[in-house]
């Protein structure tokens, strides 16, 4: 009886988190970059360009179009690319930045956060060391939600483009992992009160 009371329990937790981290991005998330007010800087959020099997994860292929997007038609002024940078051989920033200089961004507009190792980090840095007040957030609508209440969470006036999204049948593991992500960050913000791994000096972004 105990058993099945603590899986009703953490099954209602799980749905509860899902429906509350939906909610936080109702109205702030745009489906397409004409229709996105303007901003100073859009936040790309980082991911890994290949997926595990090394074929390209279309993911990282959205958010690259959706950056360029933004930039090309004069939505931002400057683009921060904050990721994980675990290894020589995986920095998300490198890669976003190599893939946008094919997108013909010009290199003065970019700047990496090699400290964005989560998505918490990447939004309280956009804040705390990169002296933002307001920006435009890119990555898949499920992602933006999450990102949205982190900004939200921080008294920052964030909005965000929906970047293409990839079919439920090729990411399942994705979807998984965003799911689980969305309880840890209802945790993470409302009980455990989890700051960032690494914060640092303060950097002022080239915005001209």
């Amino acid at each position: 009886m105990l058993l099945l009371t603590l899986l009703v329990f953490a099954i209602c937790v799980f749905a509860a988190c899902q429906i509350f981290v939906s909610r936080a991005g109702g109205g702030k998330i745009y489906q397409s970059v004409d229709s996105i007010p303007v901003r100073d800087v859009a936040l790309v959020l980082g991911t890994g360009k290949l997926r595990a099997d090394g074929s390209e994860n279309l993911y990282f292929k959205g958010r690259m179009d959706a950056a360029a997007q933004l930039y090309h038609r004069h939505k931002v002024k400057h683009l921060l690319l904050s990721g994980d940078n675990r290894s020589n051989d995986y920095n998300e920033p490198r890669d976003m930045r190599k893939s946008l200089l094919a997108r013909k961004v010009p290199a003065r507009a970019i700047t990496l956060d090699h400290a964005g190792v989560r998505t918490l980090d990447s939004i309280v840095r956009a804040k705390e060391i990169f002296g933002l007040t307001g920006f435009i957030i890119v990555s898949q609508r499920e992602h933006d939600e999450r990102a949205l209440l982190i900004a939200r969470h921080y008294d920052l006036n964030a909005i965000a483009i929906a970047a293409a999204n990839v079919p439920f049948q090729r990411a399942v593991q994705a979807h998984l992992h965003e799911w689980l992500a969305r309880v840890k960050v209802v945790l993470d913000l409302y009980v455990l009160h989890t700051q960032p791994r690494f914060l640092g000096e303060k950097m002022a972004l080239p915005v001209t």
